[in-house]
């Protein structure tokens, strides 16, 4: 029987594909404990699943998620965040196997903003809107936005979110490599590009997959020289796989692959 949750919405909108809704519209998404209780619920179920090759990530058209619950942290102190290591669960996303696609519309800020950054696809619309505003708060970003944003636009730029608070449009965010690309209504809308471009994913073999986002992920983790050897090691492991036979077997046959996930 699937999981019930209140804070977040589940479907299969295609083969392979899983889609996770935020879903506090009263709230624009605020990413309170229990949301983000049930989002690492539903990652971690989608990311076990062998029927699943890809997961999109949505909110709604007013908000991706507008930021961290912010009633729920007013009256938290250093001793109770140092103990609890508060935000230590937010890198959960970047463990997955399987990759994630954002598909933002609207507020991504604060945490919302740093959600995105976690994702290995950012697709949005042309009303996105990234900021990390938490200096307006008397504090500083907590779930990665400070080191994910230098990486993906930048010190320069990065600094500038940071210690002004401004918000990015869809259009700048584009410009500086931020997201992958913007997606209009006329181009049948964001959510269901991401799906579209989550089910390509899902129709490759599961394990090319998770090393290519290995490959690249660890580009951000290694030197250049270590990184170059890291994929090299990478292709040469997938040698060891019935897929790699049965995708080089197909391209000499002119036929589709029969992926086995083996």
């Amino acid at each position: 029987m699937s999981p019930q949750y209140e804070c977040i919405l589940v479907s299969r909108p295609d083969s392979g594909v899983v889609l996770i809704t935020l879903n506090r519209p009263k709230v624009l998404n605020a990413l309170s404990s229990p949301l983000f209780a049930e989002l690492i619920k539903a990652m971690s179920d989608a990311d076990q699943d062998p029927s699943v090759g890809a997961v999109v990530l949505t909110g709604s058209d007013r908000a991706f998620a507008a930021g961290g619950d912010i009633k729920e942290m007013k009256d938290a102190d250093f001793s109770s965040m140092y103990r609890n290591n508060f935000l230590d669960n937010w890198s959960f996303l970047s463990k997955l196997h399987k990759p994630v696609i954002a598909a933002v519309s609207g507020l991504a800020l604060g945490g919302g903003c740093e959600l995105a950054l976690m994702c290995d696809i950012i697709l949005v619309s042309p009303t996105a809107k990234f900021g990390q505003p938490e200096i307006n708060l008397g504090i500083i970003p907590g779930g990665g936005g400070s080191q994910r944003l230098a990486h993906a636009v930048g010190k320069s730029r990065a600094m500038e979110m940071v210690l002004t608070g401004r918000l990015v449009s869809a259009e700048e965010a584009e410009r500086w490599g931020m997201v992958s690309r913007i997606v209009t209504e006329a181009e049948g809308g964001v959510v269901k590009e991401a799906v579209t471009v989550a089910q390509g994913i899902a129709s490759k073999g599961q394990l090319a997959v998770q090393a290519g986002k290995e490959a690249v992920n660890a580009a951000f983790e290694m030197t250049l020289s270590e990184g170059l050897r890291f994929e090299r090691r990478t292709c040469h492991g997938l040698f060891a796989t019935k897929d790699q036979k049965e995708g080089m077997t197909a391209f000499i046959e002119k036929r589709p692959p029969q992926w086995l996930n083996a």
